[in-house]
C-alpha cells in the first residue's frame, strides 16, 4: 500500500473557499460518500478566530454553490459542530476513480487542505496524482510504502482514538462540566484536594446532585475505555476492525 500525505488546493471545495475569506478552520470528524448521488456527507468541527469569524464563516459556507445541505448541530463560543452534504469535487472524483482511500483525518485552513490518502500500488498512485494535477494544485509532503504490521498498528490507534472521541461526544454538557471541574480541582488526586460539597457549590447544586452528574460521566467514559481495551485485544488476535472497513469503503475526501 502507498500512503501519501499532501497539501491540496481545490477550486471547487466549499470548505477551502471559506477559509480563504474567513479566519476559520475545519476538522473532519466523520464522513461518508454516496456514490449514487455523488455527494459527500461530513460532520465537521469548525474553529473560528473569534465568535464573529465563526458566524461569518459558517454563513458563507452555507451559501456556497457547491453546498447541498448544511445543519448546525452544536455551538459553543468560537467553535461549532456542523453536518454538511457537498457535491463531489473534481479532486474527489479523480482519487475515487483510482480506488484511492482515506488513511487519516483531514484538516482545512488558510485555503489549503491536508489530505492523507492511500493507493494499492505505486503505479496507480502515480496515475492518480498525474490526473489530479489537471484541475487542482497540491504538494506531496510524504510518500511511504507500508506493509501489514504498520497498517494494523495505525488502524488500531485510529480506532482507539475514535472510541475515546465517542466517549466525549456521549457526555452531556452537565456531565462534561462536572468531570472537568473534578479533574481540575484535584478531586481524583490522593489525597483529594477538594470535596464534593466544594465542587457542588461551584454549580449551585447539592452534593448528591453533583455526585450523580459526576458518576454518570465517569460511567460513560469508563465504558468507552473498556471498549478501547477490547479493540487492542481484538487487533492482537488478528481480528478485523469495523471502522477500518468503513474508512476503506469511502474512497473520497473533501
Amino acid at each position: 500500500m502507498i500512503d501519501i500525505s499532501m497539501e491540496m488546493e481545490q477550486h471547487d471545495c466549499p470548505f477551502i473557499d471559506t477559509t480563504l475569506d474567513y479566519d476559520v478552520s475545519f476538522s473532519a470528524v466523520q464522513w461518508e460518500f454516496d456514490a449514487a448521488k455523488r455527494e459527500l456527507e461530513t460532520r465537521m468541527l469548525v474553529q473560528g478566530a473569534s465568535r464573529s469569524a465563526l458566524n461569518n464563516g459558517v454563513e458563507a459556507l452555507r451559501a456556497h454553490p457547491n453546498m447541498h445541505d448544511y445543519r448546525l448541530r452544536k455551538r459553543w463560543d468560537d467553535t461549532a459542530q456542523i453536518q454538511t452534504v457537498i457535491h463531489e469535487t473534481d479532486a474527489m472524483a479523480r482519487i475515487r476513480g483510482h480506488d484511492g482511500f482515506i488513511t487519516g483525518p483531514f484538516y482545512i485552513e488558510d485555503g489549503s487542505e491536508l489530505w492523507h490518502v492511500g493507493f494499492d500500488s505505486g503505479a496507480v498512485a502515480d496515475t492518480a496524482l498525474s490526473e489530479l494535477e489537471r484541475n487542482n494544485e497540491f504538494d506531496v509532503m510524504s510518500r511511504d510504502q507500508v506493509g501489514g504490521p504498520l497498517v494494523q498498528e495505525t488502524v488500531q490507534n485510529v480506532n482507539a482514538g475514535l472510541e475515546l472521541v465517542e466517549a466525549c461526544r456521549d457526555l452531556t454538557d452537565v456531565e462534561r462540566e462536572a468531570l472537568t471541574a473534578a479533574v481540575e480541582e484535584g478531586y481524583f488526586e490522593s489525597p483529594r484536594e477538594t470535596t464534593l460539597n466544594e465542587l457542588a457549590d461551584q454549580f449551585g447544586i447539592s452534593a448528591p446532585a453533583f455526585s450523580k452528574n459526576l458518576r454518570r460521566g465517569q460511567q460513560k467514559v469508563a465504558r468507552h475505555v473498556v471498549e478501547t481495551f477490547e479493540l487492542f485485544s481484538g487487533s492482537a488476535d488478528g481480528e478485523a476492525t469495523g471502522r477500518w472497513l468503513v474508512l476503506r469503503a469511502v474512497p473520497g475526501l473533501v
